[in-house]
């Protein structure tokens, strides 16, 4: 039976607080640009706080939440950023508390009927509301090929059903805001083999994968990929 939804990124929160990758500056740039002032944001659902690290190179301070203990247990802990363990859709934060709220790889996960009401709660006037998302990456045709029929293609029945909303890059959900259209931003890593496995581990579907079927499939797609990769 796969995990359930609260336990998915409880499990192996110190994979995910190393393998998970950062966010381009570019995007804060943006975002912080179209704030009233810069006293104070909210990172929520921040996991193991990849865009609060970031965020508070701009911000005065930095709220991080999030509902699982043991993704903030494992946090990378920086001088500006409070970490709490609270739900996004009720928190202790005051009314009108931020100019900029974030949500980063997490909004699928919220009970969005409730979180919308919170946000507005305790967002500033003129406060910014920004949610982002990333799916399916590439990296050569031949490795690209590889990791659809070797893994992608196996997850398929293991994935939880609010991950469609993120590869459909959040256009189906609706949003009680006025949109802005942003810049494109380009989002590249670079990695090794290792922490591209990494990261591929920490997927919600090849963890409910490996929890039921064992890890014999993903360890036979390093073999192959590591062949394929050379040095």
């Amino acid at each position: 039976m796969p995990l359930s939804q609260h336990k998915i990124f409880s499990t192996q929160s110190d994979l995910y607080a190393s393998a998970r990758p950062r966010y381009p500056e570019a995007l804060f740039k943006y975002l912080t640009a179209l704030c009233p002032d810069l006293e104070r944001a909210w990172d929520c659902g921040t996991g193991s706080g990849q865009a609060a690290t970031s965020l508070v190179q701009y911000f005065q301070q930095v709220e991080a939440s999030d509902a699982s203990p043991e993704q903030i247990s494992h946090a990378h802990m920086t001088r500006g950023v409070t970490y709490t363990v609270q739900p996004a859709e009720a928190t202790t934060f005051p009314a009108e508390f931020f100019s900029l709220v974030t949500v980063a790889q997490a909004l699928h996960w919220f009970d969005l009927e409730k979180f919308w009401p919170e946000v507005q709660r305790v967002l500033k006037p003129g406060g910014i509301f920004a949610a982002w998302t990333y799916s399916w990456f590439q990296v050569s045709p031949e490795l690209d090929i590889i990791i659809k029929e070797e893994l992608l293609n196996t997850l398929e029945s293991y994935w939880a059903p609010q991950n469609r909303l993120v590869w459909h890059g959040y256009q189906t959900i609706s949003f009680p805001f006025t949109e802005l259209t942003p810049p494109e931003i380009v989002f590249c890593q670079e990695w090794n083999l290792v922490q591209l496995l990494s990261y591929l581990g920490t997927w919600s579907a090849t963890r409910n994968y490996i929890t039921t079927q064992g890890d014999a499939g993903f360890n036979s797609l390093a073999k192959t990929l590591a062949k394929a990769w050379g040095d």
